[in-house]
């Protein structure tokens, strides 16, 4: 991606553009369930301010926000994922039927099936191959020996659907002769594997967690939900942490309060538009500017 190749709005209040020449930038997506929408909205307003990043990378709905967004890595390709996310349905990635059922007692390995999930990315994507991304795109997986595995070429839904691969909810996705399943098993977050590839401003988009729940979720799958979403967030802490003073990383603070379910999709509207607004602000008072990490993602009570 050239300099020229994109320019910020006029009337953006945040002029610090992030050059290939000087410094290279990667967005970090990581996972979070229904809560990936929560990316959509900072997309938005950081694809709306002009800033634009040399590289991508993504677990599991990370990698799904992380997929779509490399496509079309501009202010149009982040409204078109909003209308993708506004329009999705719970069922839409976790239909519930009769096999379903049948799946508690069987040998599949896993609850859901994931054809419609699959559906969903290649009717949307617009690419097929990870490197044919309009920049550079990372997704991370894990292996069955619990290794960190990053894909940067080869078909875009294999390399989405193995990194969503949630262990007993989706079934692992064989790739290149590895069975692969969700990036966050690992332990290793998007946020290290950018910093290996060799980014060195880093721009961490987390999903957050519900922090202001009053009981929890209904269901067994939606509290397993909400407990990787703890794990998540910890793991980035944890990661922020480690890298502080290696590289330039800014984080962009996730909703907070938040009482909505990671496994409830009816929700996606109302968080894009409040992550939007969030992340505007946050720009606007210098944002990019402070290296530090949000206490919304640290544990706290309401």
């Amino acid at each position: 991606m050239e300099d020229d190749d994109w320019e910020a709005p006029a009337d953006a209040q945040v002029t610090l553009r992030m050059r290939r020449g000087s410094k290279t930038t990667a967005f970090v997506l990581a996972g979070g369930g229904s809560l990936g929408a929560v990316q959509v909205g900072m997309l938005m307003a950081l694809s709306d301010a002009g800033v634009r990043p040399d590289l991508v990378v993504g677990s599991s709905v990370g990698a799904l926000n992380a997929a779509f967004f490399a496509g079309e890595p501009t202010a149009a390709g982040a409204a078109k994922l909003a209308t993708i996310w506004r329009g999705l349905r719970r069922r839409d990635v976790f239909p519930f039927t009769l096999r379903t059922v049948a799946n508690w007692f069987g040998t599949t390995g896993a609850l859901f099936e994931s054809v419609r999930l699959r559906r969903l990315i290649e009717e949307n994507l617009g690419y097929e191959n990870l490197q044919e991304a309009g920049v550079p795109l990372h997704v991370v997986a894990t292996s069955l020996a619990g290794e960190s595995v990053c894909l940067s070429s080869g078909c875009a839904a294999d390399a989405v659907m193995a990194s969503a691969a949630i262990p007993a909810v989706f079934p692992a996705v064989e790739i290149g002769g590895r069975y692969l399943m969700d990036g966050a098993v690992s332990g290793n977050t998007p946020i290290l594997t950018a910093a290996e590839i060799g980014a060195t401003r880093i721009v961490v988009l987390p999903t957050g967690f519900a922090c202001n729940l009053h009981e929890p979720p209904r269901g067994a799958v939606a509290r397993g939900f909400h407990a990787l979403t703890l794990l998540i967030a910890h793991q980035l802490v944890r990661d922020l942490a480690r890298l502080a003073g290696t590289v330039e990383i800014f984080t962009v603070p996730p909703l907070c309060p938040l009482s909505i379910s990671p496994f409830d999709f009816g929700q996606s509207a109302v968080m894009i538009a409040r992550a939007a607004d969030d992340t505007r602000s946050w720009l606007a008072s210098g944002g990019l500017e402070r290296q530090e990490i949000p206490h919304e993602l640290i544990a706290h009570r309401h």
